[in-house]
C-alpha cells in the first residue's frame, strides 16, 4: 500500500508517448510492441505530475496479458505496483477478459503474493503464445504465471 495517500495523482489511462516509453525502457522492458493492433492498454500513476508507475493489459479474447509493470527508481517500495495490478485486474475483469496471464524475470515473488500461479509455458493458450512478448521479447527463462478474474462488476442499471 502507499504509505502516504496523497503521494499519487490517480491512476489514469495513458498513451505510449515518449515519457511511457522512457520509463519502460529503464526499467529493461520491450517498447517495440506499444503500437499496433495488438497494442497493450496502458494505466499509470503520476506523482507530482511525473510518470512514476505504468502497466498494461493486452485483450485476446477471454484472455489477457499483464505486462509493462514499471515503477520508477525513487517511487518503489511505496505500493504503486501493486495498485496498477489491482486497477488493471479489475478493468480486465470489466472487459471480459477471465484469466491474465504474465512472464516475468524479476517479480514472480511479487505476482505470487497477488494470487498468480506459475504454469508450464505449454499451458499457455494459444492467443497467448502468438503475442510477441511470448513469442520473442520475453526470454524462455521468464516465469510464465496466471490468475483466474472474478466475474465482471454490475454496474447500476445494467443487468
Amino acid at each position: 500500500m502507499i504509505r502516504d495517500p496523497s503521494a499519487h495523482d490517480g491512476i489514469v489511462e495513458l498513451r505510449a508517448d515518449a515519457e511511457v516509453r522512457t520509463l519502460l525502457a529503464d526499467a529493461g522492458l520491450p517498447v517495440a510492441d506499444l503500437d499496433g493492433p495488438d497494442a497493450p492498454t496502458l494505466f499509470g500513476m503520476r506523482r507530482a505530475g511525473v510518470l512514476v508507475a505504468v502497466v498494461g493489459v493486452e485483450r485476446h479474447g477471454a484472455a489477457g496479458l499483464l505486462r509493462s509493470l514499471a515503477v520508477a527508481p525513487d517511487a518503489r517500495g511505496l505500493g504503486f505496483a501493486g495498485i496498477l495490478v489491482y486497477a488493471a485486474e479489475h478493468w480486465a475483469a470489466d472487459q471480459g477478459i477471465a484469466t491474465l496471464y504474465l512472464l516475468t524475470q524479476t517479480a514472480e515473488a511479487f505476482f505470487a503474493r497477488r494470487g498468480y500461479l506459475r504454469l508450464a509455458r505449454e499451458r499457455a493458450p494459444p492467443a497467448i503464445a502468438a503475442t510477441t512478448q511470448f513469442a520473442g521479447l520475453c526470454p524462455g527463462t521468464a516465469a510464465f504465471m496466471a490468475k483466474a478474474l472474478p466475474a465482471p462488476r454490475r454496474r447500476p442499471g445494467r443487468p
